[in-house]
């Protein structure tokens, strides 16, 4: 169990004072000045050196991405863009920090800007979270009138602006190059790749496209050292997490814990424990909507982070769990999340756009059981043709689902066709 004072966000449920002044109390903004004194290539070098990777789903090493970025200007300003548009359904923690705890992101804003030579930072915050935005810009003009940012950003001799761009509440805007898109006041589509944001990525220019919680922790790192985030979690899945949980746990909640816990020693520390008791447990998405679902019987032994999730043909994702105890209908779960994708899709890909809707009618003669048995093998080669054949991961976040759950609940799903063919309940069906 993570101990308090190896926690990265001291104010994530609200308790304190959210203000500059309760920020600086609470250690955050302290040194920043000499931070940004010890130059870029260390702050890189010591990013890389605690092993942080991405928070926002994928896990690409932070760090290395941030060494990307062009070393000297060839005249076009670089930019760094910060993904705060968090629609994946299920996924709640990039919020708690904007609401209660912003100056971890502003000052991290100001640090990696830095550290990849970047004129400005434009957060990209989700159209529904207008709450969450009114803080966050109250953080921002905070740290304006402290001269923590702006001309001359905490005395460092270098000029930095952040801008808050509040989207439309488009899903697909949390891509990043949609992002981009969207945030030069295009519709916001995916763009083909070649050429990757770091080399073009908005207004054409040197970009990098990072999650909120990437961004927040990278100031403690840097003033407890590299070797302290790195001492938790399993090699390659280092450092403390944003944990959350919904669904039929007993107190859904976000919560700052180790890399690498236990999902069971997780529910029942923080969650209360299933709904019912452990035995009740069905199924967990293990980290936002578009990760495969994992049976009961693998959750007893299953670890929170990116490899072990890996290779047991699930995603880590954002690691916000949806617990699912034995009165869900597993089947319609499913449904309702390919619907969702389906309804997002931007439309740009012929796989994703014909795909994602034909999936999500297939899955509903599924749930209702007057589909074919042969139906679930079409549906499965259908998922093999979206998945990969698309510009963005939309295509693969609607596929993975419905192949999770023909992989651990294919017996569930011919029960259900059957009975409604032959009127009776199979074994499985009359649990």
């Amino acid at each position: 169990m993570l101990k308090d004072q190896d926690r990265i966000f001291t104010n994530l449920y609200g308790m304190y004072d959210q203000s500059l002044a309760g920020a600086k109390k609470r250690g955050q903004w302290d040194g920043t000045g000499a931070i940004l004194a010890n130059g870029r290539d260390w702050i890189i070098e010591q990013v890389k050196a605690s092993g942080l990777r991405g928070r926002g789903g994928a896990g690409f090493p932070t760090g290395l991405k941030w060494s990307f970025m062009p070393k000297e200007s060839d005249g076009r300003p670089a930019f760094l863009t910060i993904n705060a548009d968090e629609s994946e359904p299920g996924t709640c923690k990039d919020r708690e920090i904007m609401r209660h705890d912003p100056h971890c992101l502003v000052e991290g804003a100001l640090i990696a800007g830095f550290a990849m030579g970047a004129e400005a930072a434009y957060i990209y915050i989700r159209g529904e979270y207008v709450r969450e935005k009114e803080a966050l810009q109250r953080a921002i003009d905070e740290a304006y009138e402290d001269g923590l940012i702006g001309k001359n950003a905490c005395g460092s001799g270098y000029d930095y602006d952040v801008y808050l761009h509040h989207g439309a509440g488009a899903y697909i805007c949390g891509e990043e190059t949609a992002l981009l898109e969207s945030l030069e006041g295009k519709k916001g589509m995916p763009r083909m790749k070649p050429p990757f944001p770091a080399g073009a990525g908005l207004y054409g220019c040197p970009t990098t496209v990072n999650n909120v919680e990437s961004i927040s922790v990278v100031p403690t790192i840097l003033r407890r050292g590299p070797e302290w985030f790195a001492s938790f979690g399993r090699p390659n899945n280092a450092g403390t997490k944003l944990f959350a949980m919904s669904g039929h746990v007993n107190t859904p909640c976000v919560v700052e814990e180790a890399m690498s816990i236990p999902m069971r020693e997780l529910i029942e520390k923080h969650g209360g424990g299933i709904r019912g008791g452990w035995k009740n447990l069905k199924a967990v998405i293990p980290g936002g909507a578009s990760c495969p679902v994992l049976p009961a019987s693998m959750c007893n032994d299953a670890i929170m982070d990116f490899d072990w999730m890996r290779e047991n043909r699930s995603s880590f994702g954002t690691a916000c769990m949806i617990v699912m105890d034995q009165n869900t209908d597993v089947l319609k779960a499913i449904w309702r999340l390919t619907k969702f994708f389906s309804h997002e899709s931007c439309g740009q890909c012929t796989p994703c756009r014909e795909g994602t809707g034909w999936m999500a009618r297939v899955m509903h003669r599924l749930v209702t059981g007057e589909a074919e048995i042969e139906e679930i093998d079409m549906l499965l080669s259908v998922t093999k043709q979206v998945e990969g054949h698309t510009i963005c991961a939309l295509g693969d976040a609607s596929a993975w689902p419905i192949q999770g759950l023909v992989r651990h609940f294919r017996e569930e799903i011919e029960d259900r066709i059957k009975a409604k063919k032959t009127g009776r309940m199979g074994a499985m069906a009359a649990e």
